[in-house]
């Protein structure tokens, strides 16, 4: 097989990028170790930053997203039961959406499935080769056989455990991490969201955050010890401990119900450096990981694959490297500043185990700082709803 960008991984990033390039003409093909179902089976979060918006909204996959998401003009922060709404639309005029990515994804392969281009789901064994010269090779098996695709370049979208990443010489790669000692534990619910926006609480006994997929189903998540087990939390022992960390109204308002789902989620923080290994790239996960606090995960992969996407073009319209030879430099400041914003919302958020009673009064001291100050509140909402690329 031959083909210009070989894309490993069939998540949004791999998707969108292998979407932005068939709109330029770009001939691509994308791997994906799973099937189509177990990507689409995946359960996670989706606030969409304005940028991200528009991004998919320039790849012509954004109409059920604007009929079905929905528009957040800000968020409420709660500190031991006391409530607080930053108004993102009156301090910067801006707004996050609600959109799962589960359904971007659907969007995204739906898009592809139509354009014609080519998806191999089930990939096995494969390997990256020659991406330090000009001819770089994907070897894989499916379904017993083995093929290979000969292509210009190669982008990395698999994820944190993908292939891409791991197949960069030690000596050539700089990992930054900090895994924290706690995860969330979520629970996707067919009820009514308790509140219209959402709502991020901190207590002594732990985080909370109450969120929503949809008018009719909520995700609600409880911070919890890093080896804690699904199997120690029965759907009544998590309602009873969301109730004690959030504030009366909240607790008294909730819509509780069998959960459909249940997991943990661990955090963590993580950098790889620099992005770009000859005709490889790494995007998303595969190139850093943020806590779930800030949102920021998403936003990040759909950014990286954006720019990557303007710089092939340019490459393949005008001849030109500038944009494949900046493309680590730009995208790693966005991601940096992302982390950073990710940090601080866990650090503020979350009980750390080490926490005593001078570390609780300074988190009370920063809630009651952003509450307090317009500058404060502003400088929130930007990083919230995404700094300018």
């Amino acid at each position: 097989m031959r083909t210009q960008v070989a894309i490993i991984g069939a998540g949004p990033a791999g998707l969108l990028l292998g979407r932005l390039l068939d709109q330029a003409g770009i001939e691509t093909i994308i791997l994906e170790r799973r099937s189509q179902d177990y990507v689409l089976g995946r359960i996670r979060a989706g606030v969409l930053e304005q940028g991200s918006v528009d991004l998919l909204d320039r790849a012509g996959v954004g109409t059920r997203m604007h009929a079905e998401g929905l528009v957040h003009d800000g968020v409420e922060f709660c500190f031991d039961g006391d409530r607080h709404r930053f108004d993102f639309c009156a301090l910067i005029g801006r707004t996050v959406m609600v959109y799962g990515q589960t359904e971007v994804t659907r969007d995204l392969m739906q898009a592809r499935d139509g354009s014609g281009a080519k998806t191999i789901y089930g990939a096995e064994d494969v390997s990256l080769h020659d991406f330090d010269g000009t001819s770089p090779t994907v070897r894989f098996v499916k379904d017993g056989v083995a093929h290979e695709i000969a292509c210009d370049f190669i982008a990395g979208c698999d994820g944190y455990h993908g292939v891409s990443r791991a197949s960069v010489s030690e000596g050539a790669l700089r990992t930054y991490e900090r895994v924290y000692p706690f995860g969330w534990l979520g629970i996707l619910v067919d009820r009514p969201p308790v509140s219209d926006e959402l709502i991020y609480a901190h207590h002594a006994r732990g985080f909370a955050l109450c969120s929503m997929r949809s008018p009719s189903r909520s995700r609600y998540y409880v911070q919890v010890a890093a080896d804690e087990k699904v199997d120690a939390w029965s759907d009544d022992r998590f309602w009873d401990e969301l109730r004690r960390r959030v504030d009366s109204e909240t607790a008294e308002r909730l819509v509780t119900g069998p959960s459909i789902e249940k997991s943990i989620a661990p955090l963590r923080s993580f950098v790889a450096e620099p992005l770009r290994f000859g005709r490889l790239f790494l995007a998303g996960d595969a190139a850093h990981i943020v806590p779930p606090t800030g949102a920021k995960g998403l936003n990040l992969a759909l950014n990286d694959v954006g720019c990557l996407a303007d710089a092939l073009v340019e490459f393949y319209g005008e001849g030109s490297d500038t944009g494949i030879d900046h493309y680590s430099d730009r995208v790693l400041k966005r991601v940096w500043k992302a982390e950073r914003f990710s940090w601080w919302m866990t650090s503020i958020l979350h009980t750390f185990p080490e926490t005593d009673t001078f570390g609780r009064r300074i988190q009370r001291a920063e809630f009651d700082y952003l509450v307090g100050s317009e500058a404060a509140s502003r400088s929130l909402a930007e990083n919230y709803t995404g700094l300018p690329a």
